[in-house]
């Protein structure tokens, strides 16, 4: 039977303003439902209703709750009115998915309206052949624009840039900078300063636009510009442009090529995108997933997970194996297999902290050449002080549970030694594979562990062994 109601033929929109979210910020779950309906129907005029006052954000988050097919579905019903943006704050594999399903006409048509950062990052993680095609639809000017940003390495600041800026000479005045802001249609969305370059486009320096707006109409340019600025060059690393913004507050910075002109800006909500992805990206590496999404299949998940797996593999027989050595004294001393896991457990947690610190250090660059030794040096008298008090209370509860004060020193003495190693492996191995330029996060974690593992079971068993006479 029909539906002859007024909302099924898209009238009378039902009011969606205090319903979209919940108590908590959230999406509301009858709001997500409304809109799989408006999408089931297919309903656009009521789709465009529904999400037309949602911020990009939370229309990438209704854009994750939704079904693989809704995804493109609703895409396709909103139109010239969906807002691309969105797809910036999807993971890359979901993002990916979702473009791979457009039209490159439809995605062209939207990337061309985005900030050139925005359309960079929709683009670059597609196949070559694909952004060709897109590209291929753009007006020259966005393509020319796009196109220069992708030539640069990932994760540059090049790639970070945004080309839309507003660059002037600086023999102008005051006044015919703010004409010249009045009457220009293309224009960035959002800008905080004006780049002043000379006829090469050389940079020679900038004004912020509260200096601009506080000078009168005719001083030159060139008696207000600040010409001691931070620049980055466009090859940089976005990590080390994320540390210059927070070194020296920056909200915003100009980018420049190898020859010093100006290419581009950065400013500080790209910057904030940078911190967030960096500190997952070493999070993920610290537990050995790599750069693994929310949104990827079980395969490919359980494929990036299997090789640091099998690594473990190997370390854990080296530890059984050192365990394996001491297998008599274990079967004549039964409390030496039960006391075990604590020695291990507490060593290695010493180990983990010492090197999550140093790690973290590094990739702030707060340990330099010189400081390297005070930091090794730190972690030790750090492992010394923790293993004195860890020492104290496990000794006095092994001796009182096994009622014997002998193995209560034992255990005490092994686990005083134990952190001691776990504060110089957890410090020397991030710096030695940072030194061989090796990503510390990445390998850190099972070299720290084994080494933990391996010296608090021999440092223990073999000081039980001696001490009770059982090797």
């Amino acid at each position: 039977m029909a539906d002859d109601s007024p909302m099924a033929e898209g009238v009378g929109p039902p009011e969606t303003g205090p319903t979209t979210h919940d108590e908590d910020g959230h999406l509301a779950v009858a709001f997500i439902a409304d809109v799989r309906d408006a999408i089931g129907r297919p309903d656009a005029a009521r789709l465009r209703t529904l999400v037309a006052e949602l911020h990009e954000a939370d229309l990438a988050a209704l854009i994750e709750a939704l079904d693989p097919d809704e995804r493109t579905r609703l895409i396709r019903l909103l139109g010239d009115d969906f807002d691309f943006t969105a797809l910036t704050e999807l993971d890359e594999t979901l993002r990916v998915q979702i473009l791979e399903a457009l039209p490159a006409k439809m995605v062209a048509e939207g990337v061309r309206d985005l900030d050139s950062d925005d359309a960079v990052t929709l683009l670059e993680d597609l196949e070559p052949e694909e952004q060709a095609e897109i590209l291929a639809e753009m007006p020259p000017v966005e393509r020319a624009a796009v196109a220069r940003s992708l030539e640069y390495p990932e994760e540059s600041a090049g790639r970070l840039m945004q080309t839309d800026l507003i660059a002037v000479p600086p023999f102008w005045d005051v006044g015919r900078a703010i004409d010249y802001m009045r009457e220009e249609q293309d224009l960035p969305d959002e800008f905080f300063m004006l780049f002043v370059v000379d006829a090469a486009h050389h940079l020679v320096g900038t004004v912020a636009l509260d200096r601009l707006l506080r000078s009168k109409r005719p001083t030159p340019i060139s008696a207000i510009m600040d010409t001691d600025f931070e620049a980055v060059k466009a090859v940089d690393d976005q990590e080390d442009v994320a540390r210059t913004f927070e070194r020296y507050n920056l909200v915003a910075a100009p980018v420049l090529d190898e020859d010093g002109r100006l290419v581009g800006v950065i400013t500080v909500d790209d910057i904030v995108d940078v911190i967030e992805e960096e500190a997952e990206e070493d999070i993920r590496r610290l537990a050995g997933v790599g750069d693994e999404e929310t949104s990827d299949t079980v395969g490919y998940v359980a494929r990036s997970r299997i090789p640091w797996l099998l690594v473990n593999v190997v370390t854990a027989f080296i530890a059984a194996a050192v365990i394996g050595l001491f297998g008599a004294s274990i079967e004549q001393m039964v409390a030496l297999a039960i006391l075990m896991p604590i020695v291990a457990s507490m060593s290695g947690n010493a180990g983990i902290q010492a090197m999550t610190v140093t790690i973290r250090a590094i990739a702030t660059r707060d340990i330099a050449a010189k400081a390297a030794l005070r930091a090794i040096g730190r972690e030790i008298l750090v492992g010394l002080i923790n293993g004195l008090a860890v020492a104290v209370v496990i000794g006095i509860a092994a001796g009182l549970w096994f009622e014997s004060i002998d193995l209560g020193v034992v255990i005490g003495v092994a686990l005083v030694v134990c952190l001691l190693v776990a504060g110089l492996v957890g410090a020397t191995v991030p710096l030695a594979f940072d030194r061989m330029g090796v990503d510390p996060a990445v390998a850190s974690g099972v070299i720290v562990t084994a080494i933990t593992d391996v010296a608090g079971f021999s440092v223990f068993l073999g000081l039980a062994g001696w001490w009770f006479g059982l090797l």
